[in-house]
């Protein structure tokens, strides 16, 4: 009787282990920011160990470049130097925004060059010869390279080519088609005062376009990230503190107010360019679509895992036909600024080595080639350092060979990074 008694005074004491407050798991990002600035650097060590080298190495390799050229030849950091780097980037890098969608999903576009050409010379045909009015001529030819992207995505979707065939029949295909436009002449020149004309020779002189730039993109990066924090402190997520929304602010403002000041320098430069505030337009809008948009998750997703990302609902053809799509579409973009640099659009345009700039830039940006992992600002970070490049062999007088095998060069240590980098993730469990 007395152990039948005890037995059911000891089953609720063996039944109170389970209702024990469980532990809470802590974000380990939590534990950081609580640690101040020693926590994040840290953190950064440990990334680094780890392989996740984001855009340090090209954020590095800027700096060695400006030191480098700078000590060589004192007009490389000058107002006038600067300006050119910039027109000169932008063209090339809008098509390499293209790019940065396309690796993202693990492919690669080999007809941008073409689909450049075949933009301007739809632009020049109907603007010149059929007299047509400047807006709609571009709007029509961004139109035609949007519909060229769509077709080559819908062959590698839909039909299943892969789409390095594909695109490689669209290089050659565009190609004979644009030279068929240009006629027998083979050429057309821009007209004056056009708005192609515009996109690389329009300046804002007055200082207060170049600073009130600075200023806005100041702001808005202030108050996104502020947003950001707000969001994620009410939905009980980890967020940056106040400190380092500030000093990550703080350090964007004096880089874009040094470049604003050095645009507005009486030494050759005529103010902020035009083609680098439209060149700004299309990585902030595309930004945010890859990083605030379902369709941009979905990009990812498909680049990391194209099956993974069809089990879970996401319709994997409509994103690659897409994403082809805005490769097309700004390829036909950036086919403008190419042929407003050149004066007008030939049947050469976009041949020669743009295609490999292209690529090239959004790799050495820190875009991955094996898909899944990059950032829309790569475009810019890539042709920064390979307009660098160009501009500072220019002012020491080096042969176009030179810059080629340094670009070369480049774009090679920046996949042996990306390999070598992802290796590393692997073996500590991060990849």
């Amino acid at each position: 009787m007395s152990d039948l008694a005890k037995t059911p005074t000891e089953k609720p004491a063996v039944e109170a282990e389970p209702s024990a407050t469980p532990t809470t798991a802590v974000d380990p990002r939590l534990l950081v920011r609580e640690q101040g600035f020693a926590g994040y650097w840290t953190e950064f060590l440990r990334k680094v160990r780890g392989g996740e080298l984001g855009s340090l190495p090209v954020v590095v390799g800027l700096i060695v470049i400006a030191l480098v050229f700078q000590l060589q030849n004192d007009k490389f950091l000058s107002a006038s130097s600067l300006a050119n780097i910039a027109v000169f980037t932008s063209g090339v890098g809008i098509m390499s925004v293209g790019i940065v969608f396309v690796l993202l999903l693990g492919e690669i576009d080999l007809s941008v060059g073409s689909v450049a050409g075949v933009g301007a010379a739809v632009w020049a045909v109907l603007s010149v010869n059929h007299g047509w009015g400047d807006w709609l001529s571009v709007i029509t030819a961004v139109v035609c390279g949007l519909v060229i992207g769509a077709v080559h995505g819908i062959f590698f979707a839909k039909v299943g080519v892969p789409a390095f065939v594909v695109t490689l029949a669209g290089f050659l295909g565009w190609s004979g088609l644009q030279i068929w436009l240009m006629g027998k002449e083979g050429s057309i020149n821009t007209p004056t005062g056009s708005v192609v004309e515009d996109l690389t020779t329009h300046f804002f002189a007055d200082k207060a376009a170049a600073y009130g730039l600075a200023l806005v993109a100041v702001l808005l990066y202030a108050g996104s990230q502020l947003l950001d924090a707000k969001r994620r402190k009410a939905a009980g997520l980890p967020s940056r503190p106040l400190s380092e929304i500030l000093l990550r602010t703080g350090v964007l403002a004096v880089l874009c107010f040094v470049v604003a000041y050095f645009l507005n320098e009486p030494d050759g430069a005529r103010g902020l360019p035009l083609a680098l505030v439209l060149f700004l337009a299309v990585l902030v809008i595309a930004d945010f679509v890859v990083r605030r948009t379902t369709f941009g998750r979905q990009v990812f997703a498909v680049g990391g895992n194209a099956e993974a990302a069809r089990r879970a609902g996401i319709n994997v053809d409509r994103v690659r036909i897409t994403v082809f799509a805005i490769s097309g579409m700004l390829a036909a973009f950036g086919g403008l600024f190419i042929a407003s640099l050149s004066g007008g659009a030939t049947k050469s345009l976009g041949s020669g080595n743009t295609l490999m700039i292209v690529i090239a830039a959004a790799v050495i940006g820190g875009t991955s080639l094996f898909g899944g992992r990059g950032k829309i600002w790569s475009a810019l970070l890539g042709m920064l350092v390979i307009q660098s490049i160009q501009q500072g062999l220019n002012l020491e007088g080096m042969a176009s060979e030179i810059q080629y095998m340094i670009t070369g060069a480049v774009l090679l240590a920046a996949v042996v990074i990306d390999s070598v980098s992802r290796r590393t993730q692997k073996s500590a469990g991060r990849a």
